[in-house]
């Protein structure tokens, strides 16, 4: 169904875009992928999403469906075949938290890592170890978080096996300690070698370059 007329508009180093690309991937759909410079906004992008005014859109035969989060849930709805979230209302409500606390717990405080220091700072590495912690009880007896195979969760925390070490590297820290957090070793590890992940591993210095970047407009900013 409608494998026709998808697009996607994103940039390379969102983690947000590139879950959406995974999942179009792990179906997959046909769609065409149209880049978006953040400091020169197409168009397209100010149209579809007047509000945010932010990556990633998905535009399904011309109607536009904002948020990553969101999106996965429209592309698993549309096509069922290979899904992603569970059919039981429990299991999916429970993946939706857990979704939105990584996002904000994990995911956001990685990115102010790259720019705060002294207390913050520590508050920030804290606030990360915490749901390392938690993503790492979460695995116990899995191979994913999708048990036997990767699915909304996998999804939604893969950007923790490609893009964190790139963070750890800029700020000069470490978030992540396999020897802690084996589990999440080994779901990381697995989680690369997917064929529709492998595509995604951009090389490391490209990474760091773009945080570096961040990392200085970020704590000029804040000045």
């Amino acid at each position: 169904m409608g494998e026709e007329e998808v697009k996607l508009l994103g940039t390379w180093f969102s983690p947000y875009v590139h879950r959406v690309a995974w999942v179009l991937k792990l179906k997959g759909i046909r769609y065409e992928y149209v880049e978006e410079k953040i400091n020169n906004k197409s168009s397209l992008l100010l149209d579809c999403n007047p509000v945010y005014k932010k990556i990633p859109v998905l535009v399904h035969h011309g109607k536009p469906i904002v948020e990553s989060l969101f999106i996965i849930e429209y592309i698993d709805e549309t096509w069922k075949h290979n899904p992603i979230l569970s059919t039981h209302p429990y299991d999916r409500a429970m993946a939706r938290f857990w979704a939105l606390y990584i996002d904000q717990m994990l995911l956001e405080g990685s990115k102010k890592v790259l720019y705060v220091e002294g207390e913050e700072l520590k508050k920030e590495i804290k606030q990360v170890s915490e749901a390392m912690e938690v993503l790492e009880g979460m695995l116990k007896g899995k191979k994913f978080f999708g048990r036997e195979k990767i699915g909304f969760l996998d999804i939604t925390f893969g950007w923790i096996a490609i893009w964190l070490e790139a963070i750890e590297e800029v700020a000069g820290v470490q978030l992540y300690d396999p020897r802690q957090y084996p589990l999440l070793h080994n779901w990381k590890n697995r989680f690369r070698e997917l064929d529709e992940i492998k595509d995604s591993l951009f090389p490391m210095e490209k990474l760091v370059r773009f945080f570096q970047k961040y990392r200085y407009a970020s704590k000029k900013a804040t000045k």
